[in-house]
């Protein structure tokens, strides 16, 4: 017989398999108990959280000759011929592919003849999401009223897409991510089963990486037993075939960042490049990291919490006090960022560069972490006796004050230009008529008096003042035209971006909270 995967030989048969979903499990076997079993079914949860799994032996429990406590035997002629996939009971259907309007009418006929042999004809629909609406539609009457021989069991990844007709038809039952624990005790048994050594802490990183999938951990370590064949599989060789990369290394890697080294940080990260890691799962990782030091710093009870030996939890509590909470938010912040970057980058490499700089050159950015971290790197090179320039010192020094104590908002003339206050007065009707792009971006604008009695606009979002600036000809003049053909008078517009690093609300008045407006209802 051929080689077949770790998650298809250990498949669960019976609940009491099942692992991580007692919840489910256990209301399952008391309706099948008591005689109470529904007729329409709706399993949601990520993948390999046993969702098909579960409707497969609930299947066979309500076919079986002789349940155990509302499990299916596994030996009578029903349950053999459920697992063997032969019977004419369970029909499972792939809604990926079968997801017409025909293929919904196929199963509307069939559920008109009674099961040849057995209790229940049961009909499992998995990704129940991908139907179509007409198919949807077609599935409503039947799901609504089925034989008293027919069960429905729905699954899906993605239950908001599930029609509120097809949910409120349907008992619900939402699958947990398994936790890293379950899964790690699972592989440990199926290890002594297989005769495979491995060690403790090889499995554990296994289990983290599956993610709450019980079927993707057991994907993973399939991958890393064939790489290492008939060895023992230890921590170093999983970081090799997953290519990861262990806790060390990140060590080693904030440190260059918190001196501001960047051609040491950069010489850590060409490493892990041709040691040949994947970058991506290094960004992931190194934001879990970050992540785990913050949460050391914000309590000394996070043991249960970062699910880690008591070893790794000291090297982290050392690690946390080199940093700042606000230094190290700001670190999280920017690998978040570059987390959801670096899915469509074609240059990974360059994009988790230019990150790295960005952490070590905080004058690149000037939010409030950003400014805290220049603060600390000038306090630590003061306490290094490294001279420091004056003149960057009060920069810092003017940006703090102009954080800490913010500026006063200028006041409007007593005399606001009749032309200025009837484009107020129509603005927001003006915007309703306005399509696209051009209405999102109008809307972020503050409309406020510029120096030269024109209407000036000023944008906090730098995207929002790039398109107008970009596509005036397009948006600008054709609500120039407007509001000529409100009021009359050729009224000269302007936009502007806020640079002060506040919010625009609090630097220049806003011409809306002084004037009076008309009211228009309108759908975003």
């Amino acid at each position: 017989m051929s080689y077949q995967a770790l998650y298809r030989k250990f498949r669960p048969t019976e609940f009491e398999d099942v692992k991580g979903q007692e919840h489910i499990v256990t209301t399952l076997k008391n309706q099948i108990n008591a005689d109470r079993i529904g007729h329409a079914y709706l399993f949601c949860g990520t993948r390999g959280t046993g969702k098909t799994t579960v409707a497969k032996i609930f299947a066979k429990a309500v076919n079986c000759e002789h349940p155990k406590a509302g499990s299916p035997c596994g030996e009578c002629t029903s349950c053999k011929a459920i697992a063997e996939g032969s019977s004419m009971n369970v029909i499972e259907i792939d809604a990926a592919s079968n997801n017409g309007v025909d293929n919904i009418r196929q199963i509307r006929e069939e559920v008109s003849y009674r099961p040849t042999e057995g209790k229940y004809k049961v009909y499992i629909i998995d990704e129940v999401h991908m139907l179509s609406t007409g198919a949807f539609n077609a599935l409503l009457k039947t799901l609504e009223e089925p034989p008293s021989y027919v069960i429905f069991i729905l699954a899906t990844t993605e239950a908001h897409k599930i029609p509120i007709t097809i949910l409120s038809r349907c008992q619900r039952y939402d699958f947990h991510r398994i936790s890293i624990d379950t899964i790690a005790k699972r592989l440990s048994d199926l290890m002594v089963q297989e005769k495979v050594e491995v060690e403790e802490k090889a499995i554990r990183y296994v289990a983290k990486a599956g993610d709450g999938s019980m079927r993707d951990a057991l994907s993973l370590l399939d991958q890393c037993i064939a790489f290492h064949l008939g060895e023992t599989l230890t921590y170093e060789n999983v970081l090799e075939v997953l290519g990861a990369v262990d806790t060390e290394v990140f060590s080693r890697l904030l440190r260059q960042i918190i001196e501001k080294n960047v051609v040491g940080a950069i010489g850590i990260l060409d490493e892990l490049v041709d040691e040949g890691r994947e970058l991506g799962q290094l960004v992931s990782d190194f934001t879990w990291y970050l992540r785990n030091l913050l949460l050391i710093q914000s309590s000394d009870d996070m043991e249960e919490v970062l699910d880690m030996s008591q070893d790794s939890i000291d090297s982290l509590k050392e690690e946390a006090k080199l940093i700042s909470s606000e230094i190290l938010m700001r670190y999280i912040r920017v690998f978040s960022e570059l987390g959801n970057q670096i899915r469509y980058a074609s240059q990974k490499r360059i994009t988790i560069e230019i990150a790295i700089i960005k952490l070590c050159r905080p004058e690149m950015e000037t939010d409030y972490e950003s400014i805290v971290d220049r603060l600390d790197n000038l306090e630590r090179k003061v306490a290094n006796g490294i001279p420091v320039v004056s003149g960057q010192n009060m920069a810092v020094q003017q940006t703090v004050q102009s954080q800490a104590a913010p500026m006063k908002k200028p006041e409007l003339p007593k005399a606001i230009p009749e032309d200025i206050q009837a484009a107020i007065k129509n603005w927001r009707s003006i915007i309703s008529e306005v399509g696209g792009n051009t209405k999102v971006y109008l809307n972020k604008a503050i409309p406020t008096l510029g120096s030269a009695s024109d209407l000036q606009l000023v944008y906090d979002d730098e995207n929002a003042f790039a398109y107008l600036n970009e596509n005036r000809a397009g948006c600008l003049d054709i609500v120039k035209e407007k509001l000529a053909e409100r009021t009359g008078k050729d009224i000269p517009i302007t936009i502007k971006k806020n640079e002060t690093g506040q919010n625009a609300k609090d630097v220049v008045p806003d011409l809306r909270d002084l004037i009076q407006f008309d009211i228009v209802e309108e759908n975003f």
